[in-house]
C-alpha cells in the first residue's frame, strides 16, 4: 500500500501505462536512477528528444551513447512513440509500481527540528501498523511557521500535532 505523496498520477494515463512496463521490464534499479539523473542534470537531452525537427535516428543514437544499456529499449520506445515528455511521470508510476510490491508507504513529515532517531522510527513504526506497510519511508521537511511539533502526512491523511494547528484548533473552539 504505497501512498504517492509529490505527485498524483492519473490512473489510466500513458505514463501510468508506461511506468507499469518499466517497473515490469525488471531493469536494475540503479539503471533506472542513473537514467533518471542523467535527465534531471542535462534537461537539452529531453529537449532534442521531444523536438519533432530532429530526427527519430539521431535521436535513438543519442541514447545508445548516454544512458545504461538495460534502458535503452525502453527510453527508444518512448521516443518513438513521442511519451519522452512524461518521463517524471513515469517514473512516478514506477516508483508506485516498486512500492506497493515492496509494500513501502511513503509520508511526508514537517517540522521545525529533525526528528531523533528513536522518534523517526516510532513514526515508521506507526505508519507501517496503521497501513499495512512493510516499511515506511519518511520525507523530512521544514516549515518554522509551525512553532514547534509536526505535521505527517500520508496520501490525504494528515496528523497535525504542530504548535500552529493547536493553536488554530483552540481558536475555532472560542470562537463557536
Amino acid at each position: 500500500m504505497a501512498m504517492q505523496t509529490n505527485k498524483e498520477i492519473r490512473c489510466s494515463s500513458p505514463a501510468v501505462s508506461y511506468g507499469k512496463v518499466l517497473f515490469e521490464l525488471n531493469i536494475p534499479e540503479e539503471s533506472v536512477r542513473k537514467t533518471r539523473e542523467i535527465l534531471a542534470a542535462v534537461p537539452q537531452l529531453s529537449e532534442l528528444f521531444m523536438n519533432p525537427t530532429v530526427a527519430l535516428k539521431k535521436k535513438l543514437a543519442v541514447i545508445d551513447r548516454v544512458f545504461p544499456e538495460e534502458m535503452r529499449n525502453f527510453l527508444k520506445t518512448a521516443c518513438k512513440y513521442r511519451r519522452m515528455d512524461l518521463m517524471d511521470e513515469i517514473f512516478a508510476a514506477y516508483d508506485k509500481c516498486r512500492d506497493e510490491k515492496n509494500r513501502t508507504l511513503n509520508a511526508v513529515l514537517t517540522c521545525t527540528v529533525d526528528p531523533s532517531e528513536e522518534q523517526k522510527q516510532g513514526m515508521e513504526a506507526f505508519l507501517c501498523r496503521k497501513y499495512g506497510a512493510e516499511k515506511a519511508q519518511i520525507e523530512v521537511r521544514h516549515d518554522a511557521d509551525l512553532l514547534g511539533g509536526f505535521i505527517l502526512r500520508v496520501g490525504s491523511d494528515e496528523y497535525d500535532w504542530s504548535m500552529k494547528g493547536r493553536l488554530d484548533r483552540l481558536t475555532q473552539t472560542l470562537a463557536h
